[in-house]
């Protein structure tokens, strides 16, 4: 028994750099047109800085991809672990690279670079746009964006826009403050999915050269009102609109990516205590501690056969990496000003 808790504690220690199997760096479905005059060397180049592209739109704010501009092609490619090509398509001579990096190397290059990346565990935002246009309020019927929004979605935005359905206790209470919708309260609105990512908006089109909208949001909890201005320019309606529904997501994208950053320089650190038994075992807890992105290593402080003391460094904020956990069905307890762990 003593032997196996050896071999337990070593396998710990040699693994203590948690490699997490479902990496935020991934990148898939890189597609890619295979020309006769190409080289296999330089398609995957292509596609490893196309992935690297997509990578920062997902994870960074927009001042923070300035930063990684000027990166060339073989410091792109010193980033990658390894690249599969996944499918191809010889008639089409498409190709499809699934691009893996190298988480380490990317948390050292935004420690030198300054730069912070977003986590999001919860990328469904709830959306309401309500249409002021000659003076009349409207909700769902007659108006562009509710009618349209799902036009305009693709399978590369961060966000998932979620549009609820037609409700007409929504559309008596917004009719009650036809004369003040700022003062409409998101938990009424929003009755269904309080407790989601909520974001009501209120577009006021007055035929001048600036058109208002009121942005009024609820982010993992935390209440985010912008006002934002948008200049009139020639085209169609329907090109101003669509220049609006862009600009909103634009802007929703960014608080969502805002309240979920994780900043590589500022680590944290957890000290729990799990009790070995047959149903919490080192093996099985070091398997789904693997799944954790956040986490960044785990050291073992004291080892005997009733419990085992770990300190887990990770990064992010405590109840997010207690959202990873749980994810992993892996619970954790304060109990008597003591963390532990326990295994479901």
């Amino acid at each position: 028994m003593k032997l196996i808790n050896i071999i337990i504690l070593f396998f710990f220690f040699i693994t203590g750099n948690v490699l997490c199997n479902q990496n935020i760096f991934n990148v898939n479905n890189i597609e890619l047109v295979k020309k006769t005059n190409i080289s296999n060397e330089k398609l995957a180049s292509k596609a490893i800085q196309k992935g690297f592209n997509e990578l920062c739109e997902k994870i960074l704010l927009e001042k923070d991809k300035k930063k990684l501009v000027n990166l060339t092609t073989n410091e792109v490619k010193e980033l990658v672990s390894y690249y599969q090509v996944v499918n191809f398509k010889k008639a089409e001579e498409k190709i499809i690279f699934n691009i893996f990096f190298d988480r380490e190397k990317i948390h050292n290059l935004f420690h030198l670079k300054n730069i912070s990346y977003s986590e999001i565990l919860n990328n469904e935002l709830y959306l309401l746009p309500i249409l002021s246009k000659n003076n009349q309020i409207l909700i769902y019927n007659q108006n562009f964006f509710y009618e349209n929004w799902s036009n305009f979605q693709n399978d590369k935005e961060v966000i998932e826009f979620i549009l609820p359905i037609e409700n007409i206790e929504v559309i008596q209470k917004i009719n009650e403050y036809e004369e003040s919708l700022l003062d409409l309260k998101l938990e009424v609105i929003f009755r269904e999915y309080e407790k989601k990512n909520i974001a009501l908006i209120l577009i006021e089109e007055k035929n001048s050269k600036i058109e208002k909208i009121y942005l009024r949001s609820r982010i993992l909890g935390k209440n985010i009102d912008k006002n934002i201005l948008v200049k009139n320019h020639e085209g169609t309606q329907k090109d101003r609109y669509e220049k609006i529904i862009s600009l909103i997501k634009n802007e929703t994208t960014k608080i969502i990516k805002t309240q979920n950053l994780v900043d590589v320089r500022v680590p944290s650190f957890l000290n729990t205590k799990i009790v070995v038994n047959k149903k919490n075992n080192l093996v099985e807890l070091n398997s789904r501690l693997k799944n954790i992105d956040l986490i960044d290593n785990i050291f073992i402080q004291e080892f005997n056969k009733e419990y085992v003391l770990i300190k887990i460094k990770y990064l992010g904020k405590l109840d997010k990496i207690v959202k990873k956990l749980k994810e992993q069905k892996i619970i954790l307890q304060n109990i008597g000003d003591e963390w532990n762990i326990q295994i479901l």
